[in-house]
């Protein structure tokens, strides 16, 4: 799995809203038959917590070796074939988060993950997950079931080590709801480079302001502070978004790059402001490990300053 993917199962807790009804049951019973009711109750009781306790184990596919002659194949080697229509119309893009069950075997038919086994779907942004997911889910509509055939240059490749899964992938995969990613911030007219009205620091560190805050105090650099940004390269590749994922970010001033250390402190709660921080400022020219280089512009809204 690359830096930043999220596994695709998640072992989440499980709600029993059942214990309540029972115990309700058991309260409104007449007297007249609470010498009997008590061990039918129980043995029902102890019947459903059976049944709760061992979820659905799914079925090996009859073809998990290899995809049939009629599964649908992709340019890239992506194998799939539907196993029940879905009742939607509209297919996620790789931006949106998912909502699924899944279940995921090896060729030689070993069950490696399921959300079905756990009881529990799985809900992650498509971009985030190995690459045969992020292609294949965008030909599915919710409601739709279908078993996808990932190659390896598609997954976890041939022997990815730490656990995880090597070779053709199998997984059967229900598509149970789509939310809709929020439209990416537009690119900044003056992304190349900052404009002369901008405000310029003795670092280096130049910014304006977009929207006039309505706050009064400035955070310190050991300050926690609540923000939306937005970060992009100067060519206008948009590279972080708290605002695309829909959640705002919180953080200690002191543990970022020096540019949002020192450029946030000169904002006021309510502030939007833009920045053009130098690469001495950021990550560097060419920092390496997928981090941007060189100048970086950011539109930041400082939402709160937490103390």
């Amino acid at each position: 799995m690359a830096d930043g993917e999220i596994p695709i199962g998640r072992r989440l807790g499980i709600d029993r809203p059942w214990a309540t009804r029972h115990v309700a049951a058991m309260q409104i019973t007449p007297s007249c038959l609470r010498a009997i009711v008590p061990h039918a109750v129980g043995l029902a009781l102890a019947l459903t917590l059976t049944l709760q306790a061992e979820p659905t184990m799914p079925t090996t596919p009859t073809d998990v070796a290899a995809p049939p002659a009629d599964a649908i194949k992709t340019a890239s080697g992506l194998a799939s074939k539907i196993l029940a229509k879905g009742t939607g119309t509209h297919k996620p893009a790789a931006a949106d988060t998912v909502t699924v069950h899944y279940s995921g075997w090896t060729t030689d038919g070993k069950l490696f993950d399921s959300s079905v086994k756990r009881g529990q779907p799985a809900s992650f942004p498509l971009n985030g997950v190995i690459k045969g997911w992020t292609e294949g889910l965008q030909l599915m509509v919710e409601g739709e079931q279908r078993r996808f055939w990932i190659p390896a240059n598609l997954a976890y490749g041939e022997n990815p080590g730490g656990g995880r899964p090597g070779g053709l992938l199998v997984f059967d995969v229900e598509l149970l709801s789509i939310k809709t990613a929020p439209k990416p911030p537009p690119v900044p007219a003056d992304v190349a480079a900052a404009p002369k009205d901008a405000e310029k620091t003795a670092s280096g560190l130049a910014s304006k302001v977009l929207v006039k805050g309505t706050g009064a105090t400035h955070p310190k650099a050991t300050d926690q502070v609540k923000v939306h940004y937005s970060g992009w390269t100067t060519d206008g590749r948009l590279f972080d978004s708290s605002v695309l994922r829909g959640q705002p970010a919180s953080f200690p001033l002191n543990g970022v790059i020096p540019g949002w250390t020192e450029g946030v402190q000169l904002m006021v709660e309510g502030e939007q402001r833009r920045f053009w921080i130098p690469a001495n400022l950021a990550y560097g020219e060419n920092p390496g490990g997928g981090r941007p280089g060189g100048l970086l512009v950011f539109d930041v809204e400082l939402i709160q300053i937490l103390k």
